[in-house]
């Protein structure tokens, strides 16, 4: 067009027959498809979001016109020529109608409509039902990319018409302490005892504790160090052993508290030993101990267990007359329970010399069946136990103990007089739980109610603590007692 307006020569448009003419290099050339404003859109779209397919080649009978590139998609879903791949549908852009129209308005998903939270390929914002792109946009020769992690299904929702299957309900939460107001003494340990550099071995732990399954019981045991005694830097007077003696069905499990006086310092070495000296003594004749509780030989066990009993803490009236000290400075009580380990037998024998406590647990309450008087053993057990007349010479020794009749020459003069022995069996039934206890836990247990009903609440679920919930358990605190701790627990399956 020239400055003042006028028709423009036929000279003045050469410059575009020089660029898209037919004599233009063969890059280019006039599209055989329709050529309006909406497939000038559509097609610089499709370019934007899609890289450039590669050329196909050239047919044997190309032309001298040159290639020009493949036209993009109508909007009806019509290409001028046959698409290269037809499986694939072309990529669209999200504001692009698909190839057949849905009814109604096209949402654009964030996500949501894939499983996982995003579209095929890892992208978010894609249109809801568009198909995944059909090639990788890598650069030419570069290896496939892996296909990206798919997450799984969502779980389907429940139904609602269906039963709720509510968990079983545990026991309640174990308490620091029970009563009105904590006790005086921190928690804690907060003293070590004095050590002697020689005497090493005379340290005793702050805590100690076990447990075991053997036949229809599981046995948990734990010996804790008093409030008192962690405050005063004392060593805990308690002595816990717990052993087994033979094997398979044969076998027969001790567990033995004991606990030293208060008269002097140094029993809790006492205590030790007299655990010690029992285990020794009911190790060495634990065979006829399992025979004899099979049988139900009650007379037997009593006085087999009783001279037992009475040489191992005669060991210790030796022992302080040696030390040149009173007797009763060089003393412990001894208590002790025999658990075979037949699961056919539930027999459990008690015996023991000094205060502490027997308790059972049946049916969520408390029993206590310690044997309070000499000479009197607990109520007898319906279905256990020999008779007199069934039993010459009534509690007659069991020989095979290897313990001679007379006194053994560990015993002194019985002044002053001694504790006196304590002995009972009893068959126990499937959920019973058995509990021997020395002072420390016997005291609170009998004289707080409401220590009674949180440990009745923590122990009678069908299954057993574990050794760290027992724990707890046996540190329940209660305002006036400070005492060392030890407790064995049997449950019965």
């Amino acid at each position: 067009m020239s400055q003042q307006g006028g028709r423009p020569t036929g000279h003045e448009d050469d410059w575009w027959e020089e660029l898209y003419g037919d004599a233009a290099v063969g890059d280019t050339g006039p599209a055989t498809a329709p050529d309006s404003l909406d497939d000038r859109f559509a097609s610089a779209s499709g370019t934007l979001h899609e890289d450039p397919p590669p050329a196909d080649p050239p047919p044997a009978e190309a032309s001298p016109a040159p290639r020009v590139p493949a036209p993009r998609p109508f909007p009806d879903g019509t290409t001028a020529h046959p698409p290269r791949r037809p499986a694939l549908p072309p990529q669209r852009a999200p504001w692009e109608p698909p190839p057949t129209a849905p009814e109604g308005p096209v949402t654009f998903a964030t996500g949501a409509g894939w499983p996982g939270g995003s579209a095929p390929g890892g992208e978010r914002g894609t249109a809801t039902g568009s198909p995944p792109p059909a090639e990788s946009s890598a650069p030419a020769g570069a290896p496939p990319a892996p296909p990206p992690p798919q997450d799984p299904p969502p779980a389907a929702p429940a139904d609602p018409r269906a039963p709720r299957l509510e968990p079983p309900p545990g026991p309640p939460p174990s308490r620091a302490y029970v009563g009105s107001r904590p006790p005086t003494y921190d928690a804690e340990p907060t003293a070590l005892p004095a050590a002697d550099p020689d005497e090493l071995d005379d340290l005793v732990p702050d805590t100690v504790l076990d447990g075991a399954r053997y036949g229809a019981c599981t046995l948990r045991a734990a010996s804790v160090r008093g409030d008192s005694a962690r405050y005063r830097g004392e060593p805990r007077r308690d002595a816990l052993l717990a052993a087994r003696f033979g094997t398979g069905e044969q076998a027969l499990v001790l567990v033995a508290v004991a606990t030293g006086g208060r008269a002097a310092p140094g029993t809790h070495r006492a205590a030790a030993e007299a655990c010690r000296w029992i285990g020794r003594a009911v190790g060495r004749s634990h065979a006829r101990l399992v025979e004899d509780i099979r049988a139900a030989r009650r007379g037997d066990l009593k006085a087999g267990l009783h001279r037992l009993t009475d040489r191992s803490l005669g060991r210790l009236r030796a022992g302080a007359a040696e030390q040149g000290l009173e007797p009763d400075a060089y003393a412990a009580t001894l208590r002790c329970l025999l658990l075979p380990a037949d699961p056919d037998c539930r027999t459990r024998v008690f015996f023991g010399v000094g205060p502490g406590g027997l308790f059972r647990l049946r049916d969520g309450a408390w029993q206590d069946i310690e044997p309070r008087v000499a000479g009197v053993e607990g109520e007898p057990v319906v279905g256990f136990g020999s008779s007199p007349s069934e039993t010459p010479g009534g509690d007659r020794l069991t020989m095979d103990l290897g313990i001679p009749a007379p006194p053994s020459p560990y015993e002194p003069s019985p002044e002053p007089p001694r504790e006196p022995f304590r002995f009972r069996t009893s068959v126990a039934r499937p959920g019973d739980t058995l509990l021997m206890c020395g002072a420390g836990l016997a005291e609170p247990l009998r004289g707080e109610e409401e220590l009674r009903a949180h440990l009745a609440d923590r122990w009678s679920g069908h299954e057993p603590p574990g050794l760290a919930a027992f724990l707890a358990d046996t540190q329940v605190r209660v305002k006036g007692y400070a005492d060392d701790r030890t407790a064995v627990a049997v449950w019965e399956a």
